[in-house]
């Protein structure tokens, strides 16, 4: 299993329109390209497959945030920012035994939450698609 990278500088939505987007409140500081959690108390903490409770993916921030901070995560869409370079097209993502971070197979825990996926262009750039489950989705 290898972490995947991340420039959280360059942690965006390739389309804005068509991703999902969610606010929340930081129950601990977070990093911008973090994968985050829900915790019981509906603040969102950093996710990490190897600490029971954190085991869980509901996002990747999109920005830094200290406790107590609204943060927008990403629930669904197109993100740039991480290093895909070697990963294939349509490798799995999962979330790692680091803390926030994602990873190119399965940690502790098998934690799906995206895809290595190309854009149409003609260097097929690589980019993560990101589909991250919350409770209504498995109702």
């Amino acid at each position: 299993m290898a972490d995947l990278a991340v420039t959280a500088a360059e942690v965006g939505l390739v389309d804005p329109l068509k991703a999902e987007v969610h606010s929340g409140l930081a129950a601990e500081a977070i990093t911008k390209g973090q994968a985050v959690y829900q915790t019981s108390t509906g603040t969102f903490g950093v996710a990490d497959a190897n600490v029971a409770g954190k085991q869980q993916v509901r996002g990747v921030a999109l920005e830094d945030a200290a406790a107590g901070q609204a943060v927008d995560l990403v629930k669904r869409g197109l993100v740039y920012g991480f290093t895909l370079t070697s990963q294939n097209h349509d490798t799995p993502v999962y979330l790692s035994d680091t803390a926030g971070a994602l990873a190119d197979a399965a940690g502790t825990l098998a934690v799906p939450c995206g895809l290595v996926v190309a854009l149409a262009d003609k260097a097929k750039t690589k980019v993560l698609w990101l589909e991250c489950r919350w409770a209504a989705d498995f109702v």
